[in-house]
């Protein structure tokens, strides 16, 4: 095969459903539902947060609550599917979920509003895992490409398209619906589960050989290392008790779960999964992927946010008509591309898009509005189309699909930490990359300097209406904005410059993959997977 295939976990085989299209809607809903209540939040917690009462330190702790919980059970799902049967493990949430989504908008005591977004945040913890496995136990493997296509899809849809859902939200309907339109989505999302997917039976000899301690053990850690990850800019980092106590914490118990998993007779996750080369280099190329698409996800809408002083309503369209939209088409493309070609050639153009968009970026001013984003925008959609969809595919490929339970835990580790590391690390530098360059353009702005008093004698007889003392104060003021303004400005580009050399490592990581093995998931093993041969 040119390569070993990865094993370990309950073992997963492709079988229709009685209704395989109403099974991938299913998919798509469950996934979107996830990804644009995660959107959604992050955008509209400014409005939460004056529709709430809420203080900003309130804001955060209820952003992490919600957020964070996913994780304690979204790496033991797959295998919980594989034993209870998929409708089991994803209708009871479905119908918790909804009723908890209609309930939010009317709870105003704070400690109620943690532990509904606490219960809340747990449920799209099963939605994404399952939605993979929704796809390899119960869908044709013809069809295996397609439905992964629809999880990829997701993601960078949904992540442009949120920018535009919140303005019209909170302009038009009310704050209610970022809560309520996950009401009605999973509803819908449950109906179709009931039609789409087949019963299953409890497999109790799994059961019994349950490593409940293993997966008690990697999900705690991993939620907690997220928590502490979300808030570590916000606390000073290790500067902070509480940050640092959930960093370590968490350490410690992902320690435990490897140390578990190396003695226990039957190991849920084992790391072994992931010892291939093929494996190893993709999930490294995924950590690039994440740090080239902050340019899209999060450069660009905070630079319109932050230089540009744009609203979320304002932003949308940008992302919703020259990245969004376009990412429909790309993603079809793609999925034409992955039957044909081998995944690693569509890496390479998804990751030569972003290097595009990034290499763009890098040549933002301060005067750059929303027109001149959109040769970005462009980019941007060719790489997300292409590039997550071509890793996951690929990674699958090289996991075996038909033992895929144990790998999917993983999967959710770069889902979630992961993206939270780099998310939070691109914060970081921008911070302090803006610190640096505040004081670095302060050091030619000096009292005295011929240029900077013609400046401020400028800008005070603008506000001389104001009263002379008043119009210095606020000439003060302007030239100081202006010198933060161009630190800003500064700082993004940097920012750029790492999204750049994000996606170069990327196709260097992509050149040392080898050919993934024949099957189901590759253009010269489709015909022998969709004979049966795995």
């Amino acid at each position: 095969m040119g390569i070993e295939a990865i094993s370990g976990g309950p073992v997963s085989v492709g079988r229709p459903s009685h209704h395989p299209v109403l099974a991938v809607i299913a998919v798509v809903l469950g996934a979107f539902i996830h990804s644009l209540d995660t959107r959604l939040f992050a955008i509209g917690l400014p409005d939460l947060r004056g529709a709430l009462g809420l203080t900003f330190d309130e804001g955060a702790w209820l952003s992490t609550a919600a957020t964070a919980p996913q994780i304690l059970i979204a790496p033991a799902i797959a295998w919980l599917a594989v034993v209870f049967g998929l409708r089991r493990v994803l209708i009871g949430p479905g119908l918790v979920y909804v009723v908890i989504s209609l309930l939010v908008p009317f709870a105003r005591d704070y400690q109620t509003l943690l532990v509904l977004h606490f219960i809340r945040g747990m449920l799209p913890g099963v939605f994404i895992p399952v939605t993979i496995m929704i796809v390899l136990r119960n869908l044709p493997m013809q069809w295996w490409i397609v439905g992964l296509a629809a999880y990829s899809f997701r993601l960078s849809f949904t992540g442009n398209a949120g920018v535009s859902l919140v303005g019209f939200y909170v302009q038009h309907l009310g704050w209610q619906w970022l809560y309520w339109q996950d009401a009605v989505v999973a509803l819908l999302m449950v109906i179709l589960t009931l039609l789409g997917t087949p019963r299953e039976s409890i497999n109790r000899a799994l059961l019994a050989k349950a490593d409940w301690g293993g997966m008690l053990l990697f999900g705690a850690g991993l939620a907690l290392i997220y928590a502490g990850l979300d808030q570590g800019n916000r606390l000073d980092w290790f500067g902070s008790g509480t940050v640092t106590a959930l960093l370590a914490g968490g350490a410690a118990l992902v320690v435990c779960f490897l140390i578990n998993e190396a003695v226990v007779a039957e190991p849920w996750a084992s790391p072994t999964v992931l010892m291939s080369r093929n494996v190893l280099l993709v999930m490294a190329t995924l950590i690039t992927y994440m740090i080239t698409s902050l340019s899209n996800t999060m450069l660009v809408p905070t630079f319109l946010t932050a230089v540009a002083g744009l609203r979320p309503e304002q932003i949308g369209s940008l992302l919703l008509v020259y990245t969004a939209l376009p990412i429909c088409v790309v993603v079809l493309v793609a999925i034409y591309l992955l039957r044909r070609i081998d995944a690693r050639f569509v890496m390479i153009l998804g990751l030569t898009s972003f290097a595009i968009a990034a290499w763009m970026g890098t040549r933002v001013t301060g005067a750059w509005v929303l027109d001149d984003f959109i040769p970005i925008a462009l980019a941007q959609a060719l790489g997300q189309g292409l590039t997550f969809t071509a890793l996951l595919i690929f990674v699958l490929a090289n996991a075996d699909p038909a033992r895929a339970t144990a790998f999917v835990a993983y999967i959710q580790v770069m889902r979630l930490d992961i993206i939270e590391i780099t998310v939070t690390g691109m914060s970081t530098w921008l911070r302090v990359r803006e610190q640096l360059h505040s004081n670095l353009v302060g050091l030619h702005v000096a009292a005295g300097d011929s240029e900077v008093a013609q400046r401020l004698a400028r800008l005070t007889g603008e506000f001389l209406d104001y009263g002379a003392a008043a119009a210095s104060a606020r000439a003060v003021g302007t030239l100081a904005r202006l010198v933060r303004r161009q630190a800003d400005v500064l700082s993004f580009i940097d920012g750029f410059t790492v999204a750049f050399w994000g996606a170069i490592a990327g196709l260097l990581l992509v050149s040392l993959m080898r050919a993934a093995p024949p099957g189901p998931l590759t253009p010269n093993g489709m015909q022998a997977g969709s004979n049966g041969v795995h």
